[in-house]
């Protein structure tokens, strides 16, 4: 019979293998870490983990997760309202700022389309993103796709492309500087830079 303790350690290990990336043994060296810790150490992290739960939600512009709304890029005094860069996660927000190539607005989908995953139209942020086009009266010229290389990626990008074009907005696509395949969250921010400096005009 499994003592408490270990009972504990297991669950803690599970938990954390949940997340995005974390495979069971770097879940178990992560669990070590903080069971080697102190216990002022534990009870911060658990705080900081619940209270980012409780006090962050999305951006009613962007949709960008935040403590605040808007979020501190959309209240930003010098970005350009002319230019709204869509991604498929918060994540991808950050890598681009990062970039230091962009100097626009955000949208962020949460997902791509997946018909395999049952994931629709529906299911993403793009009712939002329409809505936001039609409120701008007519500052925003140019939508930036920049969903991420990959065939899901690709075929949101030529949904939105498709519903986007005939409200005569420019509609552009980041270069493929970044590989078939890749992460924008996993490029580095030369790479990113290249492919916003680059972007084509999708047809």
């Amino acid at each position: 019979m499994q003592s408490a303790h270990h009972d504990s350690v297991s669950k803690l290990i599970f938990e954390l293998s949940k997340l995005p990336g974390i495979g069971e043994k770097t879940a178990a060296r992560l669990s070590h870490f903080i069971l080697r810790q102190n216990e002022e150490y534990a009870k911060a992290l658990a705080e900081a983990i619940l209270s980012a739960k409780q006090k962050t939600g999305l951006c009613h512009n962007c949709l960008i997760f935040t403590d605040v709304s808007p979020c501190r890029i959309c209240s930003g005094p010098d970005r350009n309202a002319t230019a709204i860069c869509i991604v498929e996660r918060p994540t991808d927000v950050l890598s681009i700022e990062n970039s230091g190539n962009f100097r626009g607005y955000y949208h962020v989908l949460h997902g791509v389309l997946s018909p395999l995953e049952g994931i629709g139209p529906e299911d993403l942020k793009i009712k939002e993103l329409l809505s936001r086009i039609r409120q701008s009266s007519g500052t925003i010229l140019e939508v930036i796709l920049a969903t991420n290389p990959s065939i899901e990626g690709e075929a949101t990008a030529l949904y939105i492309a498709r519903i986007i074009k005939p409200l005569g907005i420019k509609v552009t696509q980041l270069a493929h500087g970044i590989p078939v395949g890749g992460l924008l969250e996993y490029s580095d921010k030369q790479t990113i830079g290249k492919a916003l400096e680059n972007r084509m005009e999708m047809t």
